[in-house]
């Protein structure tokens, strides 16, 4: 029989708060659309409900901005308050260009705006990437796992990013637990007998950007079960999803 994945949306979860158990919402909503988590399944999290849980958020009008906002804004016209929080939450700026701003986040990720954002929080408030997405992928699952005794999950955070090369944009794994995060082929032999050298395969983005065509961008669908997928089970993070900047051609 052929491989198949089903990839299920999670809804009904009220607006998430800071302070709020994510695992206890995640599976209340689970529950209440009838289905259930099993052995397996990969939990995909977008990261704004995480952020928002964490309280990793920001009201702008508590922000003073730098000098350095206040001479970005000027050249950019935008906001000098939402620049100094960009530059807080970057470890360097990439590039700038047509009022697009690349960051490279602490964390090592290379974003626009360096995960800062203004959609789904409202009130002058923006959110911010979760200090840790690997830890906070791995209470997820540790709290699940808890509640669902017996049953084995992986957790990933999800978020949007562009792409070099590609136009749109697509969901990519931020923070990982209970998979690793890339397929390694190398070594292995293709049906005609070469061997493989160089192809790695980024699992936990391809079943973040699945996810996300039950998600949506406005479908307040913030998590889904895909299940059926042969994932291996270990700890898991994201950073090995991170290029090294030597090896990385367009830092």
């Amino acid at each position: 029989m052929a491989p198949q994945v089903q990839i299920i949306g999670v809804a009904g979860m009220r607006d998430v708060r800071p302070g709020d158990d994510l695992a206890a919402l995640i599976l209340e909503a689970v529950r209440g659309q009838g289905a259930d988590i099993e052995d397996g399944d990969v939990l995909v999290v977008t990261q704004k409900i995480v952020s928002k849980a964490e309280d990793r958020l920001v009201d702008l009008r508590q922000v003073e901005p730098s000098t350095r906002a206040q001479e970005m804004a000027a050249r950019m016209g935008k906001d000098a308050r939402l620049l100094e929080v960009i530059l807080r939450e970057s470890r360097r700026i990439v590039r700038q260009e047509g009022g697009v701003i690349i960051c490279e986040t602490k964390h090592g990720f290379v974003c626009a705006n360096a995960g800062v954002d203004t959609s789904n929080v409202g009130g002058g408030v923006v959110s911010l990437l979760p200090e840790n997405p690997d830890e906070s992928a791995e209470r997820i699952r540790a709290a699940i796992q808890q509640e669902k005794a017996g049953a084995s999950v992986a957790v990933i955070i999800s978020d949007t990013f562009g792409r070099p090369w590609r136009e749109g944009h697509t969901n990519v794994a931020i923070g990982v637990a209970g998979m690793r995060p890339v397929k390694d082929y190398v070594g292995e032999t293709d049906p005609h007998g070469y061997v493989l050298r160089v192809s790695t395969m980024a699992v936990a983005d391809e079943l973040a950007a699945a996810a996300e065509l039950v998600m949506e961008k406005l479908s307040r669908v913030p998590v889904a079960i895909v299940r059926g997928f042969d994932y291996q089970r270990a700890e898991g993070s994201a950073r090995e999803l991170i290029r090294p900047r030597e090896r990385d051609l367009f830092r």
